[in-house]
């Protein structure tokens, strides 16, 4: 049996867009009957959130497509990018917070998971300070479209 492949999800809190990207993911997974040969796990670049569970808007957004899902916060430690395959930002300024924290020879691919959206769409935006929920659901799609591409280019 091969080794279980694992993806981290970043953004700055890990209450909004990285929690969507891990929930997204795990059900990408399970609908692929892949949920055996990952694992998968979220964090956040800043301490702010740490402890606490995603934001309701995203949680909702999660809830209304039918995944269940729990996570409480935590922050990006070194150890995880040698313990990850793939570390996934969602916009530039988390992909350079990356690069200047990665260790040099760590084995984590840094990738800016937007890159794979196929309509084109690289940055997923931060909807924190959204009044509604249509940003949520933004991010959900761009995610959905994006792991899909990113798995399906494991494939070939």
């Amino acid at each position: 049996m091969a080794t279980k492949q694992s993806a981290l999800f970043i953004c700055l809190g890990n209450i909004c867009r990285s929690p969507i990207a891990e929930a997204v993911f795990q059900n990408i997974l399970k609908e692929r009957d892949l949920q055996n040969d990952w694992h998968v796990d979220s964090a956040a670049l800043g301490s702010w959130h740490v402890g606490k569970s995603p934001d309701r808007r995203a949680m909702n957004t999660i809830k209304r497509h039918g995944i269940e899902y729990r996570h409480k916060a935590r922050q990006i430690q070194k150890d995880d990018f040698n313990q990850f395959d793939y570390i996934f930002g969602k916009d530039e300024e988390n992909m350079r917070e990356l690069k200047r924290l990665a260790p040099t020879g760590s084995k984590a691919k840094l990738i800016l998971l937007g890159s794979f959206d196929p309509e084109g769409d690289p940055i997923i935006r931060d909807p924190y300070y959204d009044d509604g929920d249509e940003g949520f659901e933004k991010c959900f799609q761009q995610c959905v479209r994006s792991i899909n591409a990113f798995l399906d280019s494991l494939k070939n």
